[in-house]
């Protein structure tokens, strides 16, 4: 996870191999520990889109069945019950026993993840998978390091401070990481003492219904974990709306964020923790390693497909270096492999849906249509197929299409600046401000630049280095809250105040 975006540590042999799944095992709602039919008696299919071919079909949970998932959560968090009666550090070596179960399964999890979302297999195995083990271990060591403070107070009282559960925790997942966003929300969660429900995205439920099997496997009470495949508008607004539920985690478009802020509002103002859209900046500077930054920001822009909230889709380069710079990211875009996902030569794979791949390729005519040059890529690769070229345009004006959407597909879009207040002026002249990167030789000028930018992370002479101990979201319509790092112990806990009156006596 150190970065997430790129191969480095993958060593060159021997690589892991994908496994042969002859058969989805796990395709069921998962609540109280058990396996269960949806309540309205429908599945829906999930399909691999590298082929188009279906994977299987996966039971369809809705209302009902968040209901009978709530119940069976709130009643693992009630006083009294084996979850609330365990130590904290008991808590701790169940998310580690998760972990090694993980790791047991790592093949066949990164072949499903792979299956599901299209993207490499060896991105699933030495990133996602990395990512999610390391994300368990980090909060697994927090568990019984969570606690309060004595606080000097007047006069003659005593007071203290407690760190509770939130309760129930509902959490909905997106389809470009679900493993790994499936962890970022669950362990923290566990960590704390709470209890959650989970809604994979409906394209990719896969792996989240086999950690379900491992959660059992792990020795978690029943009800501290479900998990409920399901549609947004059915299974998520339930969550979103429900009255039992203290503490909704979303990761996803900014709209439907707003929408779940919305249905906590309306229900019992429960707290709400957003990571959406991005549409994120890059200032090259004159004085960087140019190579370095062609490499980086190739790496924000075409990573998982350009399918990241971080995507690198604005790059602002200082115009002296301007002609250089396109010259170079033209040629590195070509090392680019498009192909099978389950080929360990392959370093790009297809977009998620038609619906997506649509969407993105109308935004690519767009840019044609608005002016701007198109230096490489823009189109389909083969017929019927739901790959896209990488795509670079130069020549990009603020006001494009391009430059203010996001494109959430593989698109690189590069500008040019004169002065580095102009520049800074332009890359924050966004609803976003989810992450940013700034590449320069000079720590002075890092430093005062990444100061000024309206965003919740900013990286310098590196993209996407993510780690579980360092806190990720954002600024703006970018979301709410924070997620990894001990800052997200704080969404998932509540701060009592407990104040006694002493006597006066010696």
């Amino acid at each position: 996870m150190a970065q997430n975006g790129t191969t480095k540590g993958i060593p060159a042999s021997p690589l892991p191999q994908p496994v042969k799944v002859q058969e989805v095992r796990h395709t069921k709602i998962f609540i109280d520990n058990e396996w269960h039919t949806s309540s309205s008696g429908r599945t829906f299919p999930t399909f691999n889109p590298a082929t188009g071919n279906k994977i299987c079909d996966v039971e369809e949970a809705d209302e009902d069945d968040v209901d009978r998932a709530v119940e069976s959560a709130k009643a693992a968090q009630q006083r009294g019950s084996p979850w609330r009666r365990m130590d904290a550090s008991s808590r701790g070596r169940l998310l580690h026993q998760l972990a090694d179960l993980m790791e047991r399964d790592r093949l066949l999890l990164a072949t499903l993840e792979t299956l599901d979302t299209g993207k490499p297999f060896l991105q699933s195995f030495f990133i996602d998978l990395d990512g999610s083990i390391k994300t368990l271990r980090y909060y697994a060591g927090w568990a019984d390091k969570i606690h309060g403070k004595s606080v000097p107070v007047d006069e003659s009282f005593m007071c203290f401070t407690k760190h509770e559960p939130v309760g129930v925790c509902g959490a909905i997942i997106p389809w470009n990481f679900p493993l790994l966003m499936f962890m970022w929300k669950m362990a923290p969660a566990l960590s704390c003492g709470n209890t959650v429900v989970i809604k994979p995205a409906e394209q990719t439920p896969l792996t989240a219904l086999h950690v379900g099997a491992l959660i059992k496997e792990a020795g978690f009470p029943p009800g501290v974990v479900n998990i409920l495949p399901g549609f947004g508008p059915t299974a998520g607004a339930a969550i979103a709306s429900h009255m039992d539920v203290n503490k909704v985690a979303f990761t996803g478009s900014t709209e439907v964020g707003q929408l779940i802020k919305e249905a906590s509002a309306k229900s019992n103002l429960k707290r709400v923790t957003l990571e959406l859209g991005g549409k994120n900046p890059c200032i090259v500077f004159a004085d960087c390693d140019l190579q370095l930054a062609v490499e980086e920001t190739q790496k924000g822009a075409f990573y998982n497909q350009g399918q990241c909230c971080t995507a690198a889709s604005r790059v602002f380069v200082e115009e002296s270096i301007y002609e250089e710079f396109v010259h170079r990211s033209i040629e590195n875009v070509k090392k680019i492999v498009v192909g099978d996902p389950m080929d360990p030569q392959t370093s790009h794979g297809p977009q998620i849906s038609q619906q997506h791949f649509d969407k993105i390729m109308d935004l690519i005519e767009s840019g044609k249509e608005e002016g701007a040059s198109l230096e490489y890529g823009g189109s389909a690769v083969g017929e019927k197929s739901l790959f896209i070229q990488p795509t670079i345009f130069s020549g990009v004006k603020d006001q494009m299409r391009i430059a203010t959407e996001e494109i959430f597909g593989p698109v690189q879009c590069i500008f040019s600046f004169k002065r580095q207040q102009e520049a800074i002026e332009r890359a924050n002249r966004s609803h976003y401000g989810l992450v940013s990167a700034v590449f320069t030789r000079s720590m002075d000028r890092a430093l005062s630049v990444s100061a000024a930018l309206e965003t919740g992370t900013v990286w310098i002479n590196c993209y996407n280095a993510l780690h579980a101990q360092t806190p990720f979201g954002g600024y703006k319509m970018s979301g709410n809250g924070r997620e990894l790092g001990e800052y997200a112990l704080a969404e998932y806990s509540e701060v009592k105040a407990v104040t006694i009156k002493l006597s006066e006596t010696l």
